[in-house]
């Protein structure tokens, strides 16, 4: 499938972002607010993670499709926060889970302020983004955003039990990274649509919107992990691999190399065994995993940009289109 970039929208993330700069404004403000407590920790670690150069990819989306479907209110403000938190609360659990020490170039709050800590705060992050959504005072929501961070939990848990399995397959991989990842941004592109009473047609090319680009963002941070370096990506190259995570570079790898080169790689990843990582590296070259998992994160992104075809044509939608072209670009 060929790319869908067009001419005459936005190629750097500060100019799509810029569209809807007062909102992103607000919603920063009504995190700060949301983050204060009597207790000092939480506030300290929740501004630690809340700060740490994130773009809030998932939060924009909320406030683009919200104006790109005339909404015209202020919830669309509230729900951008309240997916902000998710999304950081599902982070602080992650890098307990992975034992993670770098991410956006800083130390993880796990390494900085403790596991117990990090666990903790993640858990006032989810509560804290639930009294959000009861205030929306909207069930259907409420029902997309709760059903959102089960699906994040079971993809959790999937991702676990695959961990150091050499065997995985590329369905069962895509179906991991839609629950751990892509589901949220399909609920950013979905709760925002129903904020907007958009017609059916409309929210479902915002859901299919939300889903593909989120599986295009997780396929290129799969492929980064092996072809970039910490200094680009803030985190440590081949981390996925020290984890013993089966991402689709390797499990594509795998299927399309020789023999002894098979088992090297599936020796790596059930010992999480990173002394090899220049022969991986090779091996991932000469099988041209990365030009594949990029080619499947542009056919992702190529779908999130025709789902939107449907919608009226207006500077939130170039916008929308941006960052699907901004999500197999970017080199971090």
């Amino acid at each position: 499938m060929d790319n869908l970039k067009t001419n005459n929208i936005m190629d750097d993330f500060n100019q799509i972002k810029s569209v809807v700069q007062a909102d992103s404004n607000k919603v920063d403000d009504l995190i700060r607010d949301n983050l204060n407590t009597d207790v000092a920790l939480i506030s300290k670690v929740s501004e630690y993670i809340i700060n740490s150069g994130g773009k809030r990819i998932r939060p924009l989306i909320v406030l683009l499709v919200s104006h790109a479907l005339n909404y015209k209110k202020e919830m669309h403000i509230n729900i951008a926060a309240i997916i902000e938190f998710i999304h950081t609360a599902t982070l602080l659990h992650d890098d307990v889970v992975d034992s993670s020490k770098k991410r956006r170039g800083q130390e993880t709050a796990n390494i900085i302020f403790g596991n117990q800590a990090s666990v903790l705060i993640g858990d006032f992050l989810y509560s804290r983004a639930f009294q959000m959504m009861v205030k929306l005072d909207n069930m259907k929501i409420l029902k997309v955003l709760a059903n959102t961070t089960n699906t994040i939990a079971t993809g959790e848990v999937m991702q676990l039990i695959n961990v150091h399995d050499s065997t995985i397959n590329e369905d069962d991989y895509l179906q991991i990274i839609y629950r751990k990842t892509a589901c949220l941004f399909e609920a950013s592109g979905h709760t925002a649509a129903l904020l907007a009473n958009a017609n059916e047609d409309q929210k479902t090319a915002m859901i299919e919107y939300g889903k593909q680009l989120g599986i295009a963002f997780q396929l290129i941070d799969d492929a980064l992990d092996y072809n970039s370096s910490s200094e680009t990506t803030g985190k440590n190259l081949g981390d996925d691999l020290a984890e013993g995570k089966p991402t689709l570079p390797i499990i594509h790898a795998i299927k399309n190399c020789d023999n002894n080169e098979k088992i090297l790689l599936q020796t790596a990843i059930e010992n999480g065994d990173l002394s090899k990582l220049p022969i991986i590296q090779k091996i991932i070259r000469s099988t041209k995993a990365i030009e594949y998992t990029a080619l499947r994160a542009q056919e992702a992104a190529n779908k999130a940009i025709m789902a939107i075809n449907r919608i009226p044509d207006s500077k939130y939608k170039n916008a929308l289109i941006a960052i699907a072209n901004y999500s197999v670009d970017r080199k971090s």
